[in-house]
């Protein structure tokens, strides 16, 4: 069997990972006031052994009104980082996996129930709830109550915002920041002109609205030492005729290269409630593809990656440098075990796992 290219070491940054499989950030919505509980200690704890080569701490908003649920995890004061301290010794004390975090704002989509609850917009006079921000005065849906426009102050608030918590994301020993940019929420909802109808030089043109988007990655390169890998996850398109498109995606994520992002992350989609998504396996693959084919660093393909064969065409071929897994690993947390056996690959394991390998894949597990 060819050696798996899946399974091959990739450099982010600064940091070389095993293989090129991410764990993506997934919202659990089962934080207090924003601090971590018992059940990220399990979740992420589980996730820790899957053999992955990095696991992302789910969207952990940089302001408390940026969550999108009051439900969600933050990194925003002294409490909601000794939270997630407590978590992260909890992990580390059984696991070596490099930990990413997802730095986050949802904006206008923002103070909502949580998913089992209906996940509908809660008022912000209503318990549970708060006035939303964003680039305009635009809902996400007719009914949301309308989101407040982000003036000079705010947007500095917003942006010190994301600066400090990467401080405190290097503090509690995280090995990478990834800032969000996509699926409808702050920075993505500055992209898009269906949501963007600004006036000043952070709207109109392609140039304007990306400003505010490479001033946060800015604003958290700088906060971060040299080298530190911090990179962005994008919504290559919004499947909106005049939204977000592609082409937009090239020169945001050729610009942000060129500001020292380490990796692109490649989604799409959750701006805005017209899209028609071609839901489908890979069906976001070309979109990580084509911009990979702009830019130099690492692109990370994601969305309905199932089978270990495909994960593997999509490296192999060079359509994306790593695949990420969401709802796949939340299903089958030993998903990379499985896909390394399939593939003639090993994976890193406790000891306390290595007598569950089959007797046929004696090598699946890397003892040293």
């Amino acid at each position: 069997m060819p050696r798996s290219q899946l399974f091959q070491p990739i450099a982010i940054g600064g940091k070389t990972l095993s293989n090129r499989i991410v764990i993506a950030p997934m919202c659990t919505y089962s934080a207090e006031n924003g601090r971590m509980t018992d059940w990220h200690l399990i979740h992420l704890g589980a996730l820790s052994h899957s053999g992955a080569a990095i696991l992302t701490i789910e969207a952990t908003a940089v302001l408390p009104e940026g969550r999108i649920s009051y439900g969600d995890v933050g990194l925003w004061d002294d409490e909601t980082e000794a939270a997630m301290d407590r978590v992260l010794k909890g992990v580390r004390a059984w696991s070596d996996m490099p930990i990413a975090i997802q730095l986050a704002h949802a904006g206008r989509k923002a103070s909502t129930a949580k998913p089992w609850e209906g996940g509908a917009q809660i008022a912000p006079d209503a318990a549970n709830g708060w006035q939303t921000v964003s680039a305009s005065d635009l809902p996400f849906a007719e009914s949301d109550h309308p989101p407040v426009t982000l003036d000079r102050a705010g947007l500095t608030r917003v942006r010190d915002a994301f600066a400090a918590a990467a401080r405190r994301a290097v503090r509690l020993g995280i090995d990478a920041i990834q800032i969000h940019a996509a699926h409808g929420y702050l920075l993505h909802q500055f992209l898009s002109p269906l949501s963007n109808r600004r006036e000043d030089e952070y709207g109109g043109s392609l140039e304007n609205r990306m400003r505010f988007p490479l001033e946060v990655f800015e604003a958290v390169r700088d906060a971060v030492p040299e080298g530190y890998p911090v990179t962005a996850r994008i919504s290559g398109t919004d499947w909106v005729e005049d939204g977000w498109d592609i082409e937009g995606s090239i020169a945001l994520s050729q610009a942000l290269e060129a500001r020292g992002c380490a990796a692109i992350h490649i989604s799409s989609a959750g701006l805005d409630p017209r899209q028609k998504i071609p839901v489908g396996p890979n069906y976001q693959v070309p979109l990580a593809r084509a911009v990979r084919q702009a830019v130099g660093i690492p692109v990370i393909a994601v969305g309905l990656i199932t089978e270990p064969e495909q994960a593997e065409a999509i490296v192999a071929t060079g359509d994306a440098d790593m695949i990420a897994l969401a709802r796949t690993v939340l299903y089958d947390p030993r998903w990379p075990w499985h896909a390394a056996a399939k593939l003639g690959a090993s994976v890193k394991a406790p000891p306390q796992f290595w007598r569950s390998q089959p007797s046929t894949l004696k090598s699946l597990f890397q003892t040293d």
